[in-house]
């Protein structure tokens, strides 16, 4: 029996009181539903999708691109989340850190995750093992649970948080969870939990957030991870997007939308050195 791996940002980057973390999320939604949508003229409400990328921040910066995209997609029963690696702590041999099994905690109760998911990938990939440290202290995978428990009541997870942002493993990665999401009998959604551009001036970030994006919409991992590197454009969770593009497009997607776009600098008023962050939605 493994424990429920219990919240570690609760307070700080949402709310702790169930009541008002409640509130705020469903809030957040409301208002996403109320905002018109890029390409409204391609009909309205959600729609079922391969993958998306949300960013993870405290609500109060991140929350409202993180509800763009929840409101735009039919969220399945089962959903693999990929995060990056902020605190450095791995165990796991091939850099892919996975809670195999039990719960997460919120203050919004327990998201179940799915075993026979994560034992299945255990055994095909061997870039993944079981490492819950890596998991403890990072908060990537835990603040999209808020929005996945009021959005899918019934919600399971697979979180996996990725240490390294190399193409050839994030390639064989998405092919694997690929291969695993067409046998897995049910819809399955792929999950990249991701920030943009860290702390530099507005005009800056908000020119290499395009830069990136560019490659997510692409749907190019390649080079996207490429352009992170030669253009010094520091996305947090550009691993998981890579795998999640490389599993989206061994999918049979080919084409991504940017459905929401800001930076900290709007919530804040500061754009001296902002955060950006992007919803993404692979159909």
């Amino acid at each position: 029996m493994v424990p429920p791996r219990p919240p570690a940002v609760s307070g700080r980057f949402y709310p702790s009181d169930p009541t008002e973390l409640r509130a705020v999320v469903a809030t957040l939604l409301a208002d996403a539903r109320r905002s018109p949508a890029p390409h409204a003229e391609r009909g309205s409400g959600a729609e079922a999708a391969r993958a998306v990328i949300t960013p993870h921040a405290g609500y109060i910066y991140s929350g409202p691109t993180a509800a763009a995209v929840f409101v735009r997609v039919t969220v399945p029963a089962l959903v693999i989340i990929l995060a990056p690696n902020h605190t450095g702590v791995c165990d796991a041999e091939g850099g892919v850190s996975l809670w195999e099994a039990g719960a997460f905690r919120t203050p919004l109760g327990e998201v179940p995750i799915d075993a026979a998911f994560s034992d299945a990938l255990l055994a095909a990939s061997p870039l993944v093992g079981v490492d819950h440290d890596a998991h403890r202290g990072e908060h990537a995978v835990e603040v999209e649970l808020p929005f996945l428990q009021l959005v899918r009541h019934d919600v399971r997870i697979v979180p996996l948080v990725i240490a390294w942002d190399a193409w050839p493993q994030a390639r064989a990665l998405g092919e694997t969870l690929a291969q695993l999401v067409r046998s897995a009998g049910e819809p399955v959604l792929l999950l990249a939990s991701s920030d943009l551009n860290h702390y530099e001036p507005a005009p800056v970030s908000e020119r290499k957030d395009a830069r990136a994006l560019e490659m997510v919409t692409a749907l190019d991992g390649a080079e996207l991870l490429a352009r992170c590197k030669r253009e010094g454009i520091s996305m947090c969770g550009r691993g998981p997007a890579a795998v999640v593009i490389a599993a989206a497009r061994a999918l049979g997607a080919n084409q991504a939308e940017v459905v929401d776009y800001r930076h900290s600098g709007w919530a804040s008023g500061d754009n001296r050195r902002v955060v950006g962050y992007a919803g993404v939605v692979i159909p």
